[in-house]
């Protein structure tokens, strides 16, 4: 039986520049020095330019990552501003969309808008197919006083857009740490993206896939919800899967922290390759907490914060057909409990070992994907440019074992 193939993938960025205060970096800064709040939002990118960020066209799919390097550094100061909001991969949506969804996707009822807000969603998400307009009919607009009498009284975050504040969030439980509003916010804004990448997805692929031809759902997000009893516990998957509209599946959550999503989709595979299902989506929503964690690089280099968007993922995997990407699961790279932590030993793990399984040599594969991180986010934190330290490493392991010669290191990164 030939191994299980991704048929389709959906990748969706939500711009949430009003949501960056709440990121764990700097809300806890925030909390000690309220007055860093001006020089946060002083640095926060309008929607247009996050659109038109190179990184983010990549991730949509209207550029190849290899255009990147004929753009001139850094890119941040030169975006396309007639670049399209959407891509054949996926949508970049604005913040008002994304609160739009945010309050869909709230079924305990927590989150308040204005109308004028709720119109704009509901305008911006129809025309992108996204939503049917009786579902953003259902939300009611709240009044600007509710809204403040809500965040006065301690029940509610602020949620603002620019300089307005046009909404709020309440905590769920007057005594559980799990429920409180922020804890919420980062809950909220993970399933919204997840659904937002689920929804692409089906979008996609309508005329082929129905709903309700997905039978499983796996979730790998970061994130992780639930309550007092059962820190973690709870079912993003399923939660995910019924805002998008797939009420016939079940599923469960991974959790592997950034590698959560990779593990859902060995997982997915393997439940296809046994014939459990016919197939499965992984979806990934955004991480609240990692928006604006280098922001006190970029406000010390003079730089927008970069970390402006959340992302989310929906992968769907089927028995194989056509020409999509196996998933081998015969040479799946795995970081055991003995191999250690250097990144070394990751590399002799996650790339030596594969490599070895399938029988190839480095030279003979021409990609490799390893902690793709955007080097203009990581270098003014000094982290340096993680992908390509890690094609140096790669390179050097080859070297070291004879599979490349050690004069073809750099035609090799």
């Amino acid at each position: 039986m030939a191994f299980p193939a991704v048929t389709a993938v959906a990748n969706v960025l939500a711009h949430a520049p009003g949501l960056v205060c709440y990121g764990s970096k700097p809300v806890r800064d925030l909390r000690r020095d309220p007055a860093l709040l001006d020089a946060v939002r002083a640095r926060l990118r309008p929607y247009e330019e996050a659109v038109g960020y190179g990184p983010n066209q990549v991730y949509i799919g209207n550029l190849d990552p290899e255009a990147l390097r004929a753009l001139p550094r850094p890119w941040f100061r030169v975006p396309d501003r007639r670049a399209p909001s959407d891509g054949p991969f996926g949508d970049l949506i604005s913040e008002p969309e994304l609160l739009g969804l945010m309050r869909l996707c709230d079924r305990a009822g927590l989150m308040q808008l204005d109308a004028a807000t709720l119109a704009t969603a509901r305008e911006r998400l129809l025309r992108r197919g996204l939503v049917a307009a009786a579902e953003m009919d259902t939300p009611a607009p709240v009044r600007a006083e509710a809204i403040e009498s809500m965040i006065r009284s301690g029940e509610g975050l602020p949620l603002r857009l620019e300089d307005r504040v046009v909404g709020s969030l309440a905590r769920g439980h007057e005594e559980d740490e799990a429920l409180t509003a922020h804890v919420l916010l980062e809950n909220l804004a993970a399933k919204a993206t997840g659904v937002l990448a689920l929804r692409r997805l089906l979008t996609q692929m309508a005329g082929r896939l129905d709903p309700g031809d997905i039978p499983f759902v796996l979730a790998g997000s970061e994130e992780a919800v639930g309550d007092r009893y059962q820190r973690g516990g709870g079912n993003l998957a399923k939660a995910m899967a019924e805002d998008a509209g797939i009420g016939s599946a079940a599923g469960f959550d991974i959790k592997a922290f950034c590698a959560s999503t990779l593990y859902a989709v060995f997982d997915a595979a393997a439940l296809v390759h046994a014939g459990v299902f016919p197939r499965v989506v992984v979806v990934a929503g955004g991480s609240l907490a990692k928006l604006g964690m280098k922001y006190r690089a970029h406000l010390a280099k003079g730089m927008p914060i970069l970390e402006d968007v959340l992302a989310g993922l929906a992968v769907l995997i089927e028995r194989a057909a056509g020409n999509g990407p196996v998933v081998r699961l015969d040479t799946l790279g795995l970081h055991a409990v003995s191999s250690g932590s250097s990144q070394q030993a990751l590399v002799e793990a996650l790339v030596m070992g594969p490599l070895g399984k399938a029988g190839y040599r480095l030279a003979e594969v021409d990609r490799y994907a390893t902690e793709m991180h955007n080097p203009e986010i990581t270098e003014p934190a000094g982290s340096g440019d993680v992908p390509q330290g890690n094609y140096r490493l790669i390179a050097a392991l080859g070297a070291l074992k004879g599979e490349i010669p050690r004069d073809g290191v750099a035609d090799f990164i």
